[in-house]
């Protein structure tokens, strides 16, 4: 079952930008912007709140706004990240030089310092891969390439379909292995089919044609050819990501027997015993009428191809963990290439990256020790039940929604968990062994410790306080499964929450976090999942297609931006992100009224409380992004560009005309009958 990110570029401290390595006090604390909260001189008073929110608010910071050689986008999630990202190495510099560390910080000083030998890797070249390499060269008929590719769910390596345990969307109360469409080595099915990314697909070709090579394969050029013209194939019967979004249609249960026929021409029982799940009796297959035509392409593709097409994607994967022509082959295509990003990040920001996201927990038990206040949490919980009360109170009040669904939505509302800063039980890594000098080794036996421990726990019930994030990220997010949302420790600093700050500011901006992720349990997705996390419709006809009619009048308004020549926001990708954009804000704006408890907001600078509100959303998303980097999301990212993250849900409220003065004539004005109403 999927969760729902507030932002998809931050989730990770992967490529950050050039951020000079700070002194130990100034780790310490987040910068504060502006005196309450918010940076007033950002603002561009030249223009009109009703012809451009998000520039009137955020336009001279947006000209002075450079994004660093080392990114493809920047703004205030990556700043932060950047604070995040230091404090991450001062804690691993410091667990890298203490040979004597034991238990989870000898295990990340071990997996930083493998990154950091520099010198070690670049001796290997291609050798760390020799064994793998020698295993897909073995395979003699196409039961043993589906073998493999089972392996490698749980190491380098690639598939024409992938397998992950995790909760089951309609018994929430266990784990199942879902199946999903795989095979695409571009960002997208657009890049294979649309002529507008031919540059990058023609890139991609002579990218292939550059790992093969170094990996000493056969005719690299040719195989590369065939390694393409096999994904366009399997990019044509591909679903979009759009398609992808539905919950409904993506679970189908299937027993294992059952997919030889479903699915035949692909070895399914080699794929699961590969991968370790030769136990397994049932899985969810999600885009399903794709998986009889990818095994046809399976079938028909030579065997030769196929184990090219698995050499490429091995060395692809490993790129990163390899000597510095592959390492540097991998950022010119994927970073600049398809991104737009002129300089690969310095080499220690990646190492932090790669322990962050493969031993995240030990890391960010050591970083809360050293970096959280712990009266941020309690302060946040009163946030979260200012914004959880303005959610109770909107439902209550939906004149559109009849009472049998309103009981039902009030009931899933009481049951949302939330968990914030750092999880109450730390995971266990006691099995995982790393070695000094064997960074491959080590990044591949981390995939499979991971994948074990989620595998060996099908037939347990569902761990509803696990993490889907670390404390060190900068972000937050909801999952329908477990029907709760999660704030990690590293987002609770300025400009999201500022716990000295104006709680106008800090209920706009992290307010509007908070009321973003719990107005995912109700966006066109989330609210197909009840109290207790379970796929089920327990809407009434009539409501559901109330509902369904004002997201259409909403993606409207999404289609008809033209964010650069030719390329528009998709709204059938980008709808939940923007329901729960507009409905964290508008809870962002209730909360702060809970919070005043009757008593009349202060005004600040000549500012009322209200447009306050507004002014600390928008500061959140002051961003700039390169244009690859833009179409590229524009395809695959299910959140529309920052800039209408701002514009788009705030014409739609009635409030920031009244606290702006917007009047018909204005660029963003919208008619009072044709502003949409959901939540």
């Amino acid at each position: 079952m999927k969760t729902y990110w507030l932002a998809a570029c931050a989730a990770s401290a992967l490529a950050l930008g050039a951020l000079p390595a700070l002194a130990a006090d100034d780790l310490a604390k987040a910068p504060r912007l502006g005196p309450w909260g918010f940076d007033a001189a950002g603002r561009d008073l030249t223009v009109k709140p009703g012809d451009d929110f998000f520039l009137y608010a955020n336009g001279v910071s947006q000209q002075k706004l450079v994004i660093p050689a080392d990114r493809s986008r920047y703004g205030p999630f990556d700043v932060l990240n950047e604070l995040s990202v230091n404090r991450m190495r001062a804690v691993l510099e410091k667990a890298s030089a203490d040979k004597a560390a034991a238990g989870d910080e000898a295990r990340i000083g071990v997996m930083y310092r493998s990154f950091m030998d520099e010198a070690a890797v670049n001796a290997l070249g291609a050798k760390p891969m020799a064994a793998d390499l020698a295993e897909i060269r073995a395979s003699r008929n196409l039961s043993d390439v589906a073998r493999v590719m089972g392996e490698s769910q749980m190491k380098f390596g690639g598939s024409v379909f992938g397998a992950y345990p995790g909760d089951d969307a309609k018994d929430p109360d266990h784990y199942v292995i879902t199946l999903i469409q795989g095979g695409l080595g571009l960002p997208d099915r657009d890049y294979y089919l649309d002529e507008k990314f031919a540059v990058q697909k023609a890139a991609y070709e002579v990218y292939v044609t550059k790992l093969l090579t170094l990996s000493g394969w056969a005719d690299p050029a040719g195989a590369a050819k065939a390694i393409v013209a096999m994904e366009t194939e399997i990019a044509k019967v591909s679903w979009t990501r759009a398609e992808r979004r539905d919950d409904d249609k993506t679970y189908n249960l299937f027993t294992v027997k059952e997919l030889a026929t479903f699915a035949p021409g692909f070895d399914w029982t080699a794929f699961m015993a590969g991968a370790g799940l030769g136990e397994v009796s049932k899985v969810v297959v999600a885009e399903n009428t794709a998986f009889p035509k990818i095994a046809a392409i399976y079938a028909k593709t030579p065997i030769e191809t196929l184990k090219a097409w698995q050499a490429f994607h091995l060395a692809d994967q490993a790129a990163p963990y390899l000597s510095k022509d592959f390492d540097q082959a991998q950022y010119e295509f994927r970073s600049k290439t398809l991104s737009g990003q002129p300089v690969q990040a310095e080499r220690w920001k990646r190492g932090v990256a790669l322990v962050d996201n493969h031993i995240g927990e030990a890391l960010g038990k050591l970083y809360v020790e050293a970096y959280f206040p712990a009266d941020s949490k309690a302060k946040m919980d009163l946030l979260v039940a200012d914004v959880k009360a303005a959610m109770k109170g909107r439902i209550e009040k939906l004149t559109w929604m009849s009472a049998p669904t309103k009981a039902k939505a009030l009931e899933k509302l009481s049951k949302f968990s939330v968990m914030i800063a750092y999880p109450e039980t730390w995971r266990d890594y006691s099995a995982l062994k790393l070695e000094d000098g064997d960074l491959y080794g080590n990044v591949e036996r981390a995939n499979a410790f991971e994948w074990r421990r989620t595998v060996n726990r099908l037939n347990q019930k569902v761990d509803k306080k696990e993490w889907g994030m670390t404390p060190p990220t900068i972000n937050a997010y909801y999952s329908p499964t477990k029907n709760g949302i999660v704030f990690p420790a590293a987002i609770l600093q300025p400009p999201f929450f500022d716990p000295d700050g104006d709680p106008a500011i800090n209920y706009g901006a992290i307010g509007g976090v908070i009321g973003h992720e719990i107005t995912h349990g109700f966006d066109d997705q989330g609210r197909k999942s009840d109290g207790d996390g379970r796929l089920t419709d327990w809407w009434t006809a009539e409501d559901a297609a109330k509902f369904d009619a004002q997201a259409k009048i909403f993606g409207a308004q999404y289609a008809a931006v033209e964010v650069l020549p030719g390329a528009h926001i998709n709204p059938e990708l980008t709808m939940g992100e923007n329901i729960a954009d507009l409905g964290g804000l508008l809870l962002g704006l209730d909360a702060y009224h809970i919070s005043l408890k009757g008593k009349p907001a202060p005004v600040i600078d000549g500012l009322t409380g209200d447009q306050r509100v507004f002014l600390g959303w928008a500061q959140v998303w002051r961003s700039k992004s390169r244009d690859d980097r833009t179409r590229q999301r524009l395809v695959s990212d299910p959140h529309a560009p920052e800039q209408y993250r701002v514009n788009i849900p705030v014409r739609n409220i009635d409030t920031f005309y009244e606290a702006f003065g917007v009047k018909p004539g204005e660029k963003m004005y919208v008619a009072p009958e044709k502003r949409v109403r959901i939540w």
